[in-house]
Parts: C-alpha cells; sequence; structure tokens
C-alpha cells in the first residue's frame, strides 16, 4: 500500500512560555502543503526498511517510520513488513517531513491490518513518535497549543492561493532554533489573526517568534522572506524552526531564477 505524506507550514509561531519539563509551550496554525514523500508499506517475510531521495542525516534506525512500526508491533503483534521512502520534502527546513512519513505509517498500518484504530487512537501513538506527528494523522488545518499536540478546529481555507517554497541550503535544528528564542506573551491570538484579519494585513500582525533568533544567524533566510514579499507575496513567512521560507501569492508566479542554488516549489491550493 502506498501514501505520499505531505509537509506542513506553520501560519504564525508563538513561543508563550518555557515549561519545568524543559519543553515550550506554543501556539501555532498547521496547514498541509501537498509537497510530499512517496511511502509505501507491504507485508513481508522479514523486516526491511529502504530509504532512496533526499539524504537524511542520523541512522536510519532511528527513523521515524520504523519507530512507528514496532511501536504498534509491540501491542498488537504485527507481522514483518517492508517499508520503502523516498523523501523529497528536505530535512531541516521545519516543514515536518519526517514526522508527517512516521504518523502516515501509522495510517497505512492500521488500514493494512485492520487495526481499527480511530483518529484519537492513532493521535495518541503518534504523539510518542513526536510533538506535531499528531497532526498528520488528519489532513487539515489545526490550531496547536501545548508543544504543538494538542489539536483544535481552526476556520481557514487557503484554497486558490498560490504557494511559493524555498529552502536555502541550511540545515536549521530544532533544539538549535529553541536555544535562541525568548518565550513572550502576544497581545493578538494566532486563531483570531486568522480567522478574522484579512490576508493582507497578517504581515503586520502573524509573526514566527523562531525568525529574529535564525535570521540574526542566517541572514540568507531573511533575505528569501524579504525577496518574496518585493516579487508580490500576500503574506510570507519561514516555516516553523526553518529553514524553508514560503510565499502566499494572489496569482501563480514562476520565481525559481531568483533562487539559484535553492530547493524551489510552487503549487496552487
Amino acid at each position: 500500500m502506498v501514501t505520499f505524506p505531505p509537509c506542513k507550514i506553520n501560519l504564525g509561531l508563538q513561543v508563550v512560555r518555557k515549561r519545568h519539563d524543559g519543553y515550550h509551550d506554543l501556539s501555532t496554525c498547521f496547514y498541509p502543503i501537498p509537497w510530499t514523500d512517496a511511502l509505501e508499506v507491504l507485508p513481508s517475510k522479514t523486516i526491511s526498511f529502504e530509504i532512496s531521495g533526499n539524504n537524511i542525516p542520523g541512522n536510519s534506525s532511528d527513523n521515524l517510520c520504523l519507530k512507528a512500526y514496532y511501536l504498534l508491533q509491540k501491542d498488537f503483534n504485527l507481522p514483518p513488513v517492508s517499508i520503502y521512502l523516498h523523501k523529497v520534502i528536505p530535512s531541516g527546513a521545519g516543514l515536518g517531513g519526517g514526522s508527517s512519513d512516521g504518523a502516515h505509517t501509522l495510517r497505512l498500518l492500521n488500514k493494512i491490518f485492520d487495526l481499527t484504530l480511530d483518529t484519537e487512537k492513532l493521535k495518541s501513538y503518534a504523539l510518542q513518535l513526536g510533538s506535531d506527528c499528531p497532526f498528520f494523522i488528519e489532513d487539515k488545518p489545526m490550531l496547536g497549543s501545548g508543544r504543538g499536540e494538542i489539536l483544535s478546529e481552526i476556520s481557514i481555507d487557503l484554497s486558490g492561493k498560490f504557494f511559493v517554497l524555498v529552502k536555502p541550503d541550511i540545515h536549521v535544528s530544532t533544539t538549535e532554533a529553541y536555544e535562541g528564542v525568548t518565550p513572550m506573551q502576544h497581545v493578538s491570538g494566532i486563531k483570531d489573526i486568522l480567522e478574522k484579519t484579512p490576508i493582507v494585513q497578517w504581515k503586520a500582525q502573524l509573526k514566527n517568534d523562531f525568525e529574529d533568533s535564525v535570521f540574526s544567524k542566517y541572514p540568507l533566510i531573511k533575505d528569501v522572506k524579504e525577496k518574496l514579499y518585493r516579487e508580490g507575496a500576500l503574506y510570507a513567512s519561514m516555516s516553523g524552526s526553518g529553514s524553508a521560507v514560503f510565499g502566499i501569492f494572489e496569482n501563480p508566479v514562476d520565481l525559481k531564477t531568483q533562487f539559484p542554488n535553492m530547493l524551489y516549489w510552487s503549487t496552487k491550493l
């Protein structure tokens, strides 16, 4: 069985406070974007895991696809499977590609072996893989709070808008991003901004709190955002902890030549 795990962008990201457990409370809107990996899971005589496409840093045994399999195998005594992952979504970009792969492995295993796990149970397993993994159990925009794992409905639809995603050749680790951020209280909540404010006003109100420290360390990422605005973006922002930057446009644009030596992707939603 094959599926195509999408990435996400963050529409606003507020780091509210540092918790006693060392994590941070945040508020953000996760929005799914159809830039996808390809994932195949098949019953097999022995467990195997193969990766192609973009390089993934670290040991393949730590990949969330394998962790997802062993998580369910422990509770349901699953037979062996072969997992094939073709990576397209870049790592260290703030797009959640690895989290999406892990969550979609859970979804495939649930279907293949008829485990009858409902959405909430799948989310509880996904949370054991990572804070933003539960978002990828459903294919719709969600407001995230807590560490990002507390999800609630939000009324936002960007259908018809044109998206551009640009990733410089920079890897920003989540740990690195959090080390540079200063938690703060915000005047306006992300839900109110997105549901009550026209997109042309987001530039002044909707902020990613990671940008200040990441931009100071990697000015090239800031340059990408500024260039997207110069090219007519209604709104532009770094996604998550970076380094990918997205722009939302009213009409299709072709800006690939404006970003040489960078990953570039675009689509109309």
